[in-house]
């Protein structure tokens, strides 16, 4: 069963128990990857719509983090709910140090002798560590070993 059918699948179930903000967080969910599936004409594939949730977790990060400084704790609630609710889609993530070879490997592959080449470093992480890792963290770690600090 592919992420998008089992997203399906929790909706109808969601709706079938009368839980009101799974539905909502779910449609949110599938309104995201419908939008791009149009704008792409494209139908979605279970990588692409991992890279989907993660855009909208990181828009659930961002928005916490305002509401938190803004005192509302209803709104910071509902953001986490929904984060909980989209991380459950994602694959298991990759341990630190699974990661750390990855960019360990990375860099031995691309030559990158500093910070100017972590453009090429992030691109080959990227085709191999999607969904599996938070890529801001995966970025720090690429750029404190470009560095040398």
């Amino acid at each position: 069963m592919t992420i998008k059918e089992r997203i399906n699948e929790d909706v109808r179930n969601a709706m079938r128990a009368r839980e009101a903000r799974r539905v909502g967080a779910l449609r949110l969910l599938l309104a995201a990857i419908k939008q791009r599936e149009v704008d792409e004409r494209i139908e979605l594939d279970d990588t692409a719509v991992v890279a989907v949730i993660n855009r909208m977790l990181k828009q659930r990060r961002d928005s916490i983090a305002q509401y938190a400084a803004a005192g509302r704790q209803d709104l910071v609630d509902a953001e986490s709910f929904e984060m909980e609710l989209l991380a459950g889609y994602l694959p298991v993530g990759l341990s630190a140090s699974e990661i750390s070879d990855a960019v360990t490997t990375a860099i031995a592959e691309t030559s990158a002798r500093g910070p100017a080449d972590m453009g090429k470093v992030m691109a080959v992480l990227r085709a191999k560590l999607a969904g599996g890792a938070d890529m801001g963290e995966v970025s720090r770690l690429v750029r404190s070993r470009l560095t040398g600090s």
